[in-house]
């Protein structure tokens, strides 16, 4: 038997399920209407209303893999805050560690103990030798960009189709006849003018650009994650890395979400060499900030070219509240009592669990499809074979079945992963947590697919 999603179930399914949602959030419906007065759709940040498929609920409190909204709903959290949260909520050493600093001094504009420890760490975590923070990974990849340009010469930015690097002008660009474009609004018509989009995988057009020698910087995600994953594919990695050396482009891997897949990232975990790596998501503490570490090459001029107040300009980077003692704080207790081998391995196997459990589904009913997989993140592939690139990843991301998907799993105490991501485990779940969601995910199956061929 064969089958296939049923349109008008899955149509019919949403209008029930919203109808529920509804009706289990009174509160935070009367939030939402307090909010507007003061709030662009009645959030502090647009993407708390742009990342899901119905009216903001509001938070109230969370614990370990959990958190509730005002109305006291629970939710068991398989979005961990698309990568924020990946040590669950309120973790006790972060907790402890904040705490103490908060009542010690905050920020001081100044470095501290913690930064020379996480710099060390990361140094022999990771494999770069110098390190700096940032508020974010969009600000980390923003510098990286910055000192690539001085390093080289050059001003050509190089990323792959499939891409998210952050929210700075270079990297919000999309492909459009063969050209790049701004993808969003409010961004300058020449934003895009130094960025190329190539195909991941395709070592072939990228020394065809590189071989310009124009590029200064080819910035990657070791494999794409913001597209649910693209794997890279046998020596697609070596190859980049032997290409931006023999042309004179420097690499930066943006691990901003695959740190949190291995221990030391992928960059680690794989073997890589590069120039530059960025890290992000505040490691998954839900503190804001970003790093990123760089060679000793690129450290050497890095550090030439340092702007000094009321001199010479030197390099455009740094922020007033980069690298505070609260952040470099959370990313010591991270680093020390979370992010431990042993941590990444057991998640690594509940993460195979779960991709295990969502093909088993598909299979028993006879659905053509394969779940993503890479370390703790799994997905929905809409298709028999995985992806190679950007755009065969996009024909799975199916905006009404994931986002019916979302509100069936949510009124049944699941928290679902965003759009463009997939189910993720965090160091807090449990066995127990994958089988839940694996059974949560099975009845929605049943609730939208119909007997007949492949869709």
């Amino acid at each position: 038997m064969s089958v296939a999603i049923d349109r008008q179930a899955l149509a019919e399914l949403r209008v029930r399920e919203e109808a529920s949602l509804a009706e289990r959030t009174p509160r935070s419906a009367a939030m939402r209407q307090r909010a507007l007065a003061h709030l662009p759709n009645a959030v502090p940040m647009s993407w708390m209303a742009g990342l899901y498929p119905t009216a903001a609920i509001y938070a109230a409190s969370g614990s370990g893999a959990r958190f509730r909204d005002i109305d006291g709903n629970e939710y068991l959290d398989f979005n961990v805050g698309d990568l924020s949260m990946c040590a669950g909520f309120a973790p006790p050493p972060v907790v402890t560690a904040v705490s103490r600093q908060v009542a010690a001094g905050a920020h001081f504009l100044l470095a501290t103990e913690d930064a020379v420890f996480v710099a060390e760490e990361l140094a022999r975590r990771v494999g770069l030798p110098f390190w700096q923070m940032t508020l974010s990974a969009s600000g980390a990849n923003t510098e990286v960009l910055r000192i690539a340009r001085l390093v080289t010469g050059r001003e050509r930015l190089v990323v792959f189709g499939g891409h998210y690097h952050g929210h700075l002008d270079e990297t919000l660009v999309r492909l459009v006849d063969g050209r790049a474009e701004p993808e969003g609004e409010g961004l300058p018509a020449h934003a895009s003018r130094h960025t190329r989009v190539l195909p991941f995988n395709d070592l072939e057009a990228l020394e065809a650009e590189l071989a310009s020698e124009r590029v200064a910087l080819v910035l990657t995600e070791p494999a794409l994650t913001n597209c649910n994953v693209v794997l890279p594919e046998p020596g697609f990695l070596a190859g980049v890395r032997v290409l931006t050396e023999r042309y004179g482009a420097l690499l930066c891997l943006d691990e901003a979400h695959t740190f949190q897949f291995a221990h030391g990232g992928l960059m680690r975990s794989w073997n890589l060499a590069a120039d530059f790596v960025v890290l992000g998501k505040g490691l998954g503490t839900g503190i804001s900030f970003g790093l990123y570490g760089m060679s000793e090459p690129v450290a050497k001029v890095f550090s030439r070219h340092l702007a000094t107040d009321g001199g010479r300009p030197g390099l455009a980077t740094g922020g007033t509240t980069y690298a505070s003692a609260v952040a470099l704080a959370a990313a010591r207790a991270a680093l020390e009592e979370l992010l431990r081998p042993e941590d990444y391995a057991r998640i690594g196997r509940l993460g195979t669990r779960l991709a295990d459990g969502l093909e088993g589904h598909m299979r028993a009913r006879g659905l053509p499809w394969r779940a993503f997989r890479l370390g703790p993140r799994s997905g929905y592939c809409l298709a028999p074979t995985l992806p190679r690139n950007g755009a065969e990843a996009a024909l799975s991301l199916d905006s009404e079945l994931i986002d019916t998907r979302r509100i069936y799993m949510a009124n049944r105490g699941v928290w679902d992963a965003v759009q463009s991501a997939g189910p993720q485990v965090s160091l807090v779940h449990d066995a127990a947590d994958v089988e839940r969601y694996l059974a949560v995910a099975e009845r929605f199956f049943d609730a939208v697919l119909r007997e007949g061929g492949p869709e």
